[in-house]
């Protein structure tokens, strides 16, 4: 889906098709090189490189020429944004699957990323681990002023708190407009189809 998503963004704004070897270089220049963007898919979550959650946030602050005492400062802030604070010195594996989420969020805001490609973020979740990593997006979201989070999801629950929403099929856009319309479009398709099969 990704993939997909790099490709219409770049086309949107450049006008020309990409090949793949270019959407692969430009999705590692998203993760690697642009320190404004921040990009992670469901699996890249559970990868948990530092023994405590102090020590994961701080992990990739490693690539940016800063003090110590700035470190200290981007995690307790970022830790803070998403609810996570508390839990500093706690060793990761011994979290539930939505607070990695939020510390692997937290990691993000810490770089001070401006843009959050967020992909099924909350595939793998039980409804109080969804709800508590939708909070910790918002929450940054609202602290983190200029930070833009693109969420891509299958769960219609979701869209709830989604400023606008774009429907997808076969990696091409059906719809873009408000989060409301494209519920209500989803739910109409779905009971066309439901129609069709009963029929």
């Amino acid at each position: 889906m990704i993939h997909r998503l790099v490709e219409l963004l770049v086309w949107e704004s450049d006008k020309f098709e990409l090949s793949m070897l270019a959407q692969e270089f430009i999705l590692k220049r998203c993760i690697f090189v642009k320190s404004t963007i921040s990009f992670w898919v469901e699996y890249m979550l559970w990868k948990v490189v530092m023994p405590t959650v102090e020590a994961d946030v701080a992990f990739g602050l490693g690539k940016f020429n800063i003090t110590n005492d700035e470190i200290t400062s981007r995690v307790a802030k970022a830790l803070d944004a998403v609810g996570m604070y508390e839990y500093l010195q706690r060793p990761v594996q011994t979290l539930s699957g939505g607070q990695k989420q939020r510390v692997a969020i937290a990691g993000a805001l810490a770089e001070a990323c401006k843009v959050l490609l967020l992909d099924e973020l909350t595939s793998f979740l039980d409804e109080n681990d969804q709800v508590g990593v939708i909070r910790a997006v918002k929450r940054c979201l609202a602290s983190s002023k200029g930070t833009t989070a693109l969420w891509v999801t299958h769960r219609l629950e979701e869209l709830e708190h989604a400023d606008g929403a774009v429907y997808m099929e076969d990696g091409r856009v059906v719809l873009q407009a408000d989060a409301s319309t494209i519920l209500n479009f989803v739910e109409a398709r779905q009971s066309s189809y439901i129609e069709q099969i009963n029929s």
